[in-house]
Formats: C-alpha cells, structure tokens, sequence
C-alpha cells in the first residue's frame, strides 16, 4: 500500500476491520433529535450499521447504487436525522437521485443535484452548487461536539452522497475528496454478483482500487446488493453472500450489510426470517427501476 492510499485510509471514518467486529444495530437509531452533552443518545432504527456523518456510495455501473443511497437517505430522514442527499452523478443520465425528488422532498430529506440534473433531463455539467461542502462541515461540527460532550441542538445532520459509476464518477467526486476527508467519513463500495462485468471478487475489487485512486478517497466498508431487478429472489441473495464475503477478505473491509428487496420478502412471505439468515440484512425499497423495465 503506498503512502498516499495509507494517509487516504488513516483520514476516513474507524468503522470495524471486520464484518465480525460490527455492533448490532437492531434497536438502536443513528439520529438523536439532540444532545446534551456525553454523546448521542440512541433509540430504535432499522439501519444495520452505524451511521458515519458524511456516507459516500460508490459502484460499478448497474450494482443498485443509486436505489442503495436513496434507502439510506429515506431510512436515515425516517430516524430522525436532517438529512441531505448530495446526487454527484454526473455521468449516468438514466439512474439519478435527482428523479426522485418528490419523494426525497415527502421525507423531509434535502437534495444537491447538478446544475440542470433535474427530472426528466439527461443535460448535466460537472458541477455542483456550493451547498455541499457547507453541509459535510455542518455534519462534523455536530458530530464533533456530540463526541466532545458538548449541547447539540437539533437533529443528527448527515450527508449522503450518490457518486457516479467507476472511475469516471470518481473522478467528478475527487474535487470535493478535502471536504469528505475532514472527517470522519465512510465510502460504501456497493456491489451485486450478478451484474456481469464484476461477476468474480477479484474483478470488482479492481474496479474499487481505480475508483479509491480517482477519487482520492479510501473505502471503509462493502455493502452487498446482489438483485435481479423484479426477478429477485431471497435463494440469489443468500448465493451471493459468498462472493461478497470474498471482496470483504481480499480488500480487508467489512461487510457491513446485504440487502434484501421487501417486495422479494412479502412475495415469500418470509418477514423477519429472511433478514436472520443474511448477514447483516438490510431490507430495502425497490425505488430505482429502469426506464426501459
């Protein structure tokens, strides 16, 4: 490991070198309506990872990224965090956060998105108004005077941001990689066994390497959301488990959650069963769809 990709690594957030290491998240909320001083108090919540102040969600093209950090926004709003959902995807005009404004606005939580990356357009230009460094700043001074002991008014603030697939999103992240690293930060790698260009551990973790390198900025955790759009079954979730363990081990990173479509669980009827058998599992929405499905 060069000493650049050391130091990238030293600056994010200390979550668990292990997927063994990870606390249990059942029962317990990332998202204080406040403080009082001794740190966050903690109340139930269904996120099955602990929630840094500035997420990033970075992945191949087609891994279910997008559909990804929008649960997490929508989950995190839901808990009770002011939430603001950057949407650094300017490459991919199809699977945006930005299409989904409505209901990001219905939940409370705050959307950046490019300049004229508004529904409907495929039209965007590589920047991003200056409203995200200001709240990545807010986001470590809360979390910064939470751990310090100090009165915090007001909900938990966290960022979550929507970077664009591969190297080529990376790159437009990399501009703001100073702000991320200023804090304690996390980079989810987001990635599915089934979509057919990363269909083996060591593919994908290439694929990671180039995205850290462009992006300045080091993983902290892998998150798998293995799916077949509609066809989705609970039997190819629980075969991916495998292949994400695998990018776990090769990379040294924890697995910090596999994903599982609650239409997939109400259509075997399986509720709460199905999330016991996955590790980590994280029930989620199917919001994103494509606009040829």
């Amino acid at each position: 490991m060069g000493s650049s990709e050391a130091d990238r690594r030293a600056k994010a957030t200390p979550l668990p070198s292990s997927e063994a290491d990870l606390p249990e998240r059942q029962g317990q909320s990332p998202c204080p309506t406040e403080t009082t001083g001794g740190g966050p108090e903690l109340t139930a919540g269904r996120i099955p990872f602990p929630l840094a102040p500035v997420t990033v969600v970075v992945g191949h093209y087609g891994v279910g990224k997008t559909n990804f950090a929008l649960n997490l926004a929508l989950d995190a709003a839901a808990e009770g965090c002011a939430v603001t959902l950057a949407d650094m995807d300017v490459v991919n005009p199809y699977f945006r956060s930005s299409e989904y404004a409505d209901r990001l606005e219905a939940a409370g939580v705050r959307l950046i998105a490019p300049v004229f990356g508004g529904a409907g357009t495929s039209l965007d230009v590589p920047s991003l108004t200056g409203a995200v460094v200001p709240a990545m700043e807010a986001a470590y001074a809360w979390e910064a005077a939470a751990a310090a002991g100090e009165a915090s008014e007001g909900p938990r603030p966290v960022v979550v941001i929507d970077a664009g697939g591969d190297d080529v999103g990376a790159t437009a992240l990399a501009r703001f990689a100073p702000a991320v690293a200023a804090g304690p930060y996390a980079m989810l790698y987001v990635v599915n066994a089934r979509r057919n260009l990363t269909q083996d551990a060591a593919a994908a973790v290439a694929v990671l390497r180039e995205v850290e390198a462009k992006s300045r900025l080091a993983a902290t955790g892998i998150v798998n959301n293995t799916h077949l759009q509609g066809e989705t079954t609970l039997g190819h979730i629980l075969e991916s488990v495998p292949f994400a363990q695998a990018i776990a081990a090769d990379t040294g990173l924890p697995l910090v959650c596999t994903t599982a479509p609650m239409s997939a669980i109400q259509r075997e009827n399986l509720a709460s069963a199905a999330l016991e058998a996955l590790p980590h599992g994280y029930p989620v929405e199917v919001l994103v769809a494509p606009p040829w499905g």
